[in-house]
């Protein structure tokens, strides 16, 4: 399994290639510090997984993540972070990463998460903590078809205050504020579909 690393904190990027390079399967192509040609590289390198930081001085690991998708979409990116914050991990799902790792976690859990994503899962810190119910999946998915509460509620022979009720505990798992954020994300996470 080929790697390649981007951050620019040269003594983490060299901590990284040791902790990634203690799994006999993963070599490390390339450990980047400047990510101004990072597409170049990325085309010139083939690796299988980028591991790379949300906040770098000169770029954005995010734009850069977007950049190199719409060139080649089949590339799995992770993002590393110093921040769990829900509005990183929404951005990262947004520009289309397939895992999220804070610095913080295990040599072990980051080994895990790069197997678990070239595998062609995905992972993202606060969904195993909070999955949804069999409940809430059900009125996510009537949210996501548009449906109001009392269509949802007609339809899942429920309370309209025990729906708003599933809907607040779905929106705070979810981290979102909103219903239309809450469908966004359920349809991103693959929890419901967007058509009926």
């Amino acid at each position: 399994m080929k790697v390649l690393l981007v951050d620019d904190h040269v003594l983490l990027l060299e901590s990284l290639k040791t902790i990634v390079e203690t799994d006999p399967n993963i070599q490390v192509v390339a450990a980047i510090a400047d990510p101004s040609s990072l597409l170049e590289d990325v085309q010139r390198l083939k690796p299988d997984i980028i591991l790379m930081d949300i906040r770098l001085k000169s770029h954005n690991g995010l734009s850069l993540t977007k950049e190199i998708l719409q060139q080649l979409p089949d590339m799995k990116i992770i993002i590393l972070s110093g921040y769990d914050d829900d509005a990183y991990i929404h951005a990262a799902q947004n520009a289309g990463a397939r895992g999220f790792v804070k610095k913080e976690q295990s040599n072990e859990e980051l080994i895990a998460i790069v197997k678990t994503v070239y595998e062609g899962s995905t992972h993202f810190p606060y969904f195993e903590e909070s999955l949804l119910t069999l409940k809430e999946r059900e009125v996510l998915q009537l949210v996501a078809w548009d449906q109001t509460n009392e269509m949802i509620s007609r339809e899942l022979a429920m309370s309209k205050r025990t729906v708003e009720n599933h809907i607040s505990s779905i929106l705070r798992k979810l981290g979102v504020d909103t219903r239309l954020g809450a469908a966004v994300t359920g349809i991103e996470q693959g929890l419901v579909s967007a058509k009926r």
